[in-house]
């Protein structure tokens, strides 16, 4: 009669060898650095989705039209929303999370626990002293238990020795270390998944409101849910600058303020000011000043004699004395559409190179157009550059067969030739650049990299050692005193060996020589004799051997136990 076969059951031994190699420290580590080598692209190329700069891609592939596609289909310039770069991560944070917790459970298992006993053989240690003391053993004990107390040991005494150890914040720093690194990588995967970046440039009086229509540019992470953004409003009420006005240092500014009243969810309004670094901050989203510059006030009227534009418009710095370049589209002018394109100085002056600003506040502003009339193709549905002009469906105004252009100082009125319009210069106003972030994990990434450097600075700099003190009791045959065997041992658990001058403390402290004082010939004999023989005679010669060396102790080196 045949048995009936068995089902076979599964064989885990590829699934247990592939999370051991996963979550092995070797695994771990080449996993950090193929991280590191993958974020360099992110650094030498553009990327796409960076407030900072949305337009630098298109710019850098129109510039290397050969080499930019072959970079394209290899993510390089998404790098870290690429799929090759997230799986570089998931692996890391699997290998983190399994290698770090286990380990991290064993640590803290090794931390609470007590002072291990005394090995056999305590002459094996690196730091070995042996001696005979005339001292009872209990009071040797107790002296070195308190000694090393005193010097924040953790001591666990017994009847016959005491174990001591130091240097556990050495295993909390390596424990704080690794569970911040992988707290690190979290809140940077949270940071990267829930939040966003946006800009947006306001000129003094102007309202924005967090919507996401409302930014210039806006970059939301993966999970942003940008239907539910922090309810806030706010209005630049003023921009205040200050400038130095002397020494080596002169035109350079010294304060930036912006002033602005804004209303949360809650529907009270309150007035704050945003400096460099002193962002305002709603429930975790952040709004930091990052630039500023000027915008003329002008009042534009067209053809019909009708205002078609009044406002401030806002103009580009180009340098330290903030000249600036801008364009004025007036889409709604009759009968043609009318743009304007020019400079605005601050301080105005006029060089052999042209005019120039002097300085960077407006001590004497101007604004330099030149006029166009015709379609600006607004209508196409096709996006603008606010800052720049396309001349395409354009005709520059002519004056006498020559390029219409004049300089306007405040007050001044620019009239078109023909009766097509006119342009006032009304004042200058200041804008500023926010740029609006919410990261949720910035804080805990904080936390997490100071606890790093701390952990790993403690898990450097501190030694962890054990000390040992035995005591073997002699029998002298002739009552007290007491004689003593005592053997002290010190053993490292790191790389440094332990600090001599401990060993050398705590025989100080019990009357005992240092390794400073010289050995005894004699002692390694005497030694012997005492302790392989309980009889009267080899008694007393141990004694008188150790008269005619010390009164009080005598030192053996190395001697067995």
């Amino acid at each position: 009669m045949t048995r009936p076969s068995r089902p076979s059951r599964p064989s885990w031994g590829w699934w247990r060898w592939t999370w051991r190699t996963l979550t092995s420290m070797r695994t771990a580590v080449i996993l950090l650095i193929l991280l590191a080598l993958a974020a360099i692209p992110g650094s030498l190329f553009p990327q796409r989705n960076v407030a900072t700069d949305p337009a630098a891609v298109e710019q850098y592939i129109a510039r290397h039209p050969d080499l930019a596609p072959w970079l394209d289909r290899l993510g390089l310039f998404d790098v870290y929303a690429s799929p090759w770069f997230a799986a570089i991560y998931v692996l890391l944070l699997v290998s983190m999370t399994g290698c770090v917790l286990p380990r991290s459970a064993r640590l803290w298992r090794a931390v609470r626990s007590a002072p291990t006993a005394a090995p056999r053989n305590l002459s094996r240690m690196e730091d070995h002293r042996q001696l005979e003391v005339e001292r009872e053993p209990e009071a040797v004990l107790a002296a070195a238990a308190n000694h090393l107390r005193r010097r924040r040991f953790r001591v666990v005494t017994t009847d016959t020795e005491v174990r001591a150890e130091r240097g556990y914040l050495r295993e909390l720093g390596n424990l704080a270390f690794h569970l911040s690194l992988l707290v690190l990588l979290v809140g940077i995967a949270a940071g990267k998944l829930v939040g966003f970046e946006g800009r947006v440039a306001l000129a003094e009086g102007a309202t924005f409101a967090n919507d996401r229509s409302q930014y210039d540019v806006f970059t939301p992470s993966a999970w942003t849910d940008v239907d539910d953004l922090e309810p806030l409003s706010f209005r630049l009420d003023k921009f205040d600058v200050s400038y130095q006005t002397s020494g080596p240092n002169t035109g350079q500014p010294s304060d930036f303020t912006a002033r602005l009243s804004y209303q949360t969810g809650d529907g009270k309004q309150r007035t704050t000011t945003v400096q460099a670094n002193k962002p305002l901050d709603v429930n975790e989203t952040k709004f930091f000043l990052t630039g500023n510059g000027y915008a003329p006030r002008v009042t534009v009227r067209d053809g019909r004699d009708q205002v078609v534009f009044t406002g401030p418009v806002l103009f580009l710095p180009l340098d330290a004395n903030n000249s600036s370049e801008g364009v004025i589209k007036v889409p709604d002018a009759q009968p043609t559409q009318l743009a304007f394109e020019g400079l605005f100085l601050p301080t105005a002056d006029v060089g052999p190179q042209g005019p120039y600003s002097m300085f960077p506040d407006t001590l004497n502003p101007q604004l330099f157009l030149t006029a166009y009339t015709g379609d600006l193709g607004m209508g196409d549905g096709v996006p603008q550059s606010v800052f720049a002009l396309d001349r395409d469906g354009l005709t520059q105004i002519q004056d006498g067969g020559k390029p219409y252009a004049k300089a306007l100082s405040v007050g001044e009125t620019m009239e078109l030739p023909d009766g097509q319009g006119s342009l006032t210069f009304d004042g200058v106003s200041r804008f500023a650049n926010f740029q609006i972030a919410y990261d949720p994990g910035k804080e805990i990434t904080l936390v997490a990299a100071i606890i790093i450097l701390i952990g790993l600075t403690a898990s450097l700099a501190i030694r962890r050692r054990r000390i040992w003190v035995r005591v073997h009791p002699l029998a002298t045959g002739h009552g007290p005193p007491a004689h003593s065997l005592v053997e002290v041992a010190g053993y490292s658990l790191t790389r440094r060996p332990p600090p001599p001058a401990e060993i050398d403390d705590l025989c100080t402290a019990l009357d005992l020589p240092t390794a400073s004082t010289p050995a005894m010939s004699s002692t390694s004999s005497s030694t012997s004799s005492s302790t392989s023989s309980s009889t009267s005679s080899s008694t007393s010669s141990s004694t008188s051997s150790s008269t005619s060396s010390t009164p009080s102790s005598r030192t053996s080196k190395d001697a067995p136990t």
